[in-house]
Order: C-alpha cells, then structure tokens, then sequence
C-alpha cells in the first residue's frame, strides 16, 4: 500500500444546483454510488466569496442558504485522479484544488 495520497477539495455554494437535485448532493451521490473515494466529507462555511465578490455570511436575523461549502476527499492519486474525472460535468475545474499529502502514521526511513 502506498504512502501517497492525493486530497482534493471543491468549492462551491449552497445554492448551487444540478440537473435533479442541489450540487452538493449530485457530488455525493456520484462519488458513493462509483465507490470512487474511501470517504467524502462536506464543511458549511459560516462567511465567504466567490469571484463576484459578493460575501455571503451566516447571520442571526435572516436564515441565509447560500453559504460556502467546501466538499474534501482523498485516496491514492491514481483513484483520487479518476474520481475528479467523475466530476468534470458537475463542476469547474477552478472550483477543484488537489495536492499530494503522506499517509500519517506510515513508516518512513530515519537518517542516522
């Protein structure tokens, strides 16, 4: 088993829809009925902005569903790499950011 793993993040907005449902829930669908990622977790922003430079933040005194939401996953970059692909029809490939990380807890080599 390999070390490396690639995570993947997607930014997008509450109120972003898909063809049937709202996006976040198109991601989710596509990526557990593939089985295409070990896990997926979603993180609801409580401010942000796009490119417009709107801000959008959680409020108090108005119920507000148009928050950032960032959707994250890893596995091995060969797997990761063809879960993104999954997506390409979904999402813009600007809202999709990925780096390779280590595996933690993986034995490594220690210099003497």
């Amino acid at each position: 088993m390999s070390n490396d793993m690639l995570m993947v993040r997607i930014y997008l907005s509450e109120a972003d829809h898909g063809k049937r449902k709202t996006l976040m829930q198109e991601i989710l669908t596509l990526l557990q009925d593939r089985h295409a990622v070990q896990g997926v977790t979603v993180f609801r922003g409580i401010a942000g902005f796009g490119a417009g430079g709107e801000v959008r933040a959680d409020d108090l005194l108005r119920l507000n569903v148009d928050l950032p939401l960032v959707i994250e996953f890893f596995d091995e970059p060969k797997v990761a790499e063809a879960a993104i692909g999954l997506l390409d029809d979904l999402v813009p490939r600007a809202h999709i950011i990925s780096w390779l990380a280590t595996r933690s807890g993986a034995p490594t080599t220690r210099l003497r």
